[in-house]
């Protein structure tokens, strides 16, 4: 085998993975190819947070054959943790590999390199080891994207009820400290913004005696690297401490982005789902953070259909977020997972009353996000030009069309001027670069 191709599915910390696994097939001397038609392997980095996301996998591998049939397929990442048989039937595929064993796949490949190509299932165990961490080299740590994802958090230790993540991904652990300043520091080299992801993303340093919390890392990385823009992925609600909080709110160094999983806005749901809150404490992490950036994005995950949701309970639901300044949502609609206590459950809520509920809820986002970005208008925004010619992210998460063009990865303010049907755009006025102090280790 000369090239590969990795296809990821699922969450940032499945594209971070994907692009720690390219950097170190290119370490080996595979060379990355372009389409999944000319490679040699066609790696596919899988996700099984629903049932849907399975069908995709599978689809995609079958998709994969017969475009290329010469090609051998590495199935890697949760679905292949949680069902490797199921995978290994597909035509094709040559290797399963869990996410237990993923930093394994170059020396798996290289073992095989010089057999014949085989349709079986090495899927080599479902033992994590708990100071296991898949990383890339610090060069090659973002892949190909404008704003890479650094995954510095893997694995979890609750049990929600409905959740298969964490028997996929194992108990929470952390990336090191030194580890993740380096990361940092190599990647504001070439980046201007950084997206620091993970699992449980709030646990970090709270495992092999770090005894650390995120907003001391976050601090840390503010102190001692050149980064511009910091961005947190998911942080579960009790993880908002008031020190993170007024973390973000006094550095403009943080992206003002809050992304917090809600999953129900009933306490009931909540309860039957093992979630470790209760409205009150949800409410109150986000007024806070609300007062302290008024202007940040605001987002959720929401579960519609829950085992025994009744309309009390969705109403619930629907009239949080209505009352709560959402800015965006991801609305998810239950699936049941084989081997988590939810899948047990009796009450099934009807599909088409899933479907419904869930249609009701986007349809609220909408109006939230629509609201927002009415009032964005007339502001100046600070954003990071993106790869796709004429587009950037503001630091709070909206999608701008520029006046003019502008090479990726650029920190830039600009004013804007109007809404679009889906983000914003900048209105002519040039775009002007966001000033730094002399100090290059602060962002004014």
């Amino acid at each position: 085998m000369k090239s590969f191709f990795v296809q990821n599915f699922g969450c940032r910390a499945t594209q971070a993975d994907g692009a720690a696994l390219e950097a170190l097939l290119s370490l080996r001397g595979l060379q990355p190819a372009e389409s999944r038609q000319q490679a040699d392997l066609v790696v596919l980095n899988t996700c099984t947070v629903t049932a849907t996301a399975d069908d995709d996998v599978r689809k995609t591998a079958r998709r994969v054959h017969r475009e290329n049939a010469a090609s051998r397929i590495l199935v890697t990442g949760c679905y292949a943790q949680r069902d490797p048989d199921a995978i290994a039937k597909l035509p094709g595929v040559a290797w399963v590999v869990g996410n237990s064993h993923k930093t394994q796949i170059p020396d798996i490949l290289a073992d095989a390199a010089a057999s014949t190509p085989f349709h079986g299932n090495i899927h080599v165990g479902d033992i994590f080891a708990q100071n296991e961490f898949l990383s890339a080299p610090v060069e090659d740590a973002a892949g190909d994207r404008t704003r890479p994802n650094l995954k510095i958090q893997d694995g979890c230790n609750n049990r929600c009820s409905f959740c298969i993540i964490p028997f996929v991904r194992g108990r929470s652990r952390s990336a090191p400290l030194a580890d993740v300043v380096a990361q940092v520091r190599g990647l504001a080299s070439r980046y201007r913004e950084v997206v620091l992801s993970g699992i449980n993303l709030g646990r970090w340093g709270r495992d092999n005696g770090m005894r650390l919390r995120l907003h001391q890392l976050v601090r840390i990385l503010l102190d001692d690297t050149p980064i511009q823009r910091l961005r947190l992925s998911s942080v579960e609600p009790m993880d908002y401490s008031d020190e993170l909080l007024a973390l973000m709110a006094s550095s403009t160094r943080i992206a003002r982005h809050w992304h917090a999983p809600l999953q129900s806005g009933s306490d009931p749901v909540l309860k039957r789902m093992k979630r470790r809150y209760r409205i009150r404490h949800y409410e109150q992490r986000m007024r806070m953070a609300h007062q302290l950036l008024p202007d940040a994005a605001f987002g959720a995950d929401v579960m519609v259909g829950f085992p025994g949701e009744t309309d009390t309970e969705f109403e619930e639901t629907r009239a949080f977020i209505e009352r709560m300044p959402y800015t965006y949502l991801h609305v998810f609609t239950y699936s049941e997972r084989p081997g988590t206590p939810a899948a047990e459950l009796a009450d099934a809520v009807p599909l088409p009353v899933r479907k419904q509920r869930n249609a009701v809820l986007r349809d609220l986002a909408a109006a939230k996000n629509l609201a927002f970005r009415q009032r964005m208008v007339g502001q100046r925004l600070s954003v990071v030009t993106l790869d796709t010619a004429g587009f950037a992210l503001s630091d709070n998460y909206l999608k701008v069309e520029l006046a003019q063009p502008l090479p990726a990865n650029q920190l830039r303010e600009v004013e804007i001027g109007a809404i679009t049907e889906t983000g914003l755009a900048a209105s002519p006025t040039p775009a002007s670069p966001t000033r730094v102090a002399s100090n290059p280790f602060i962002l004014l």
